[in-house]
């Protein structure tokens, strides 16, 4: 089971929970969800990305390095469609910590005498490779070297065996697509945690910046964090997601059924929209009635 809210300190019982379909599709309206089911069975399913790859392993001896040597072929469909995909030779090394391991993929990660450090989800913003690390169920680090990467376990009851295939898979795939390994991204402001927020508030933010936000990412919007008030949580969506029409299944369906499961103070989720946007609304509105107000004088 996955660990929840690895990066914020709080005195409740440590959550591991996994949502499942049958938990959060109860009340849905069954049509209507498979219509938007691309953002809404991203968050409901019980399985991350990484845990879809069909991958083929076999595991060859080499003599002159006296290291296992993993060969995978992958049947899963590239990032980037139309990108030739090619077996990839990853390598396994032990470290002193037993719950970190080294992936040694065979090209250059950051380049050389380049590192990065991820200690938790929240630090992945600038990394895609990282983010979709973080998505295996019982990752706690990430740490990218000149042509290697660490991967740290949240403890020693998670069992290599599990874990290796899925990073083997994500890692194959993801260097098959042609993205960057790290980009410019910033850090998302609406879900800094600051002194002022409380332990409900940092779980909110905590959830929506490593479970909900990469899921609605991929459907080209994102949801932004406006408060939390007697128990109702506000939300701005962006992007595809304004004013889409499967926009309330999202929310309803998806995230705040998922809110729900981990944070029991949620009672609810809504979608708001800031002032900025009411006054760009209106002033839209009265800019399309005076162009209407001219084609009508031009009739007649």
């Amino acid at each position: 089971m996955d660990k929840i809210f690895k990066s914020i300190r709080t005195n409740r019982p440590t959550l591991f929970r996994t949502l499942t379909n049958d938990q959060c599709v109860q009340a849905s309206n069954k049509s209507y969800t498979e219509r938007c089911a691309s953002t809404v069975n991203g968050l409901l399913s019980a399985r991350e990305y990484s845990t879809t790859f069909q991958i083929n392993t076999r595991y060859l001896y080499n003599g002159n390095t006296g290291r296992m040597v993993c060969v995978l072929s992958s049947r899963h469909r590239p990032l980037i469609s139309g990108q030739q995909r090619r077996d990839m030779f990853i390598q396994t090394q032990d470290t002193p910590n037993p719950n970190s391991l080294k992936f040694i993929p065979g090209v250059s990660v950051l380049g050389e005498g380049c590192t990065k450090d991820f200690p938790s989800a929240r630090d992945a913003y600038c990394s895609p490779l990282a983010k979709m690390l973080f998505r295996i169920e019982g990752v706690k680090a990430i740490f990218f070297g000149p042509d290697f990467i660490t991967v740290t376990k949240l403890d020693e009851d998670i069992e290599w065996k599990l874990l290796k295939p899925e990073v083997f898979a994500i890692i194959m795939d993801f260097f098959a697509s042609g993205l960057p390994i790290m980009d410019e991204s910033e850090p998302a402001a609406d879900t800094q945690i600051s002194a002022d927020d409380d332990e409900v508030v940092q779980m909110i933010k905590e959830l929506l910046d490593t479970r909900i936000r990469p899921t609605v990412q991929e459907d080209g919007g994102d949801i932004v964090f406006m408060g939390f008030e007697e128990g109702i949580v506000k939300l701005k969506m962006q992007g595809s997601c304004t004013n889409c029409p499967s926009s309330v299944v999202t929310l309803r369906n998806g995230v705040q059924n998922m809110m729900q499961f981990y944070i029991p103070e949620v009672l609810g989720v809504i979608q708001v929209e800031d002032e900025t946007d009411k006054v760009a609304e209106r002033e839209f509105q009265k800019f399309e009635q005076k162009i209407k107000k001219t084609e009508e004088r031009k009739e007649k």
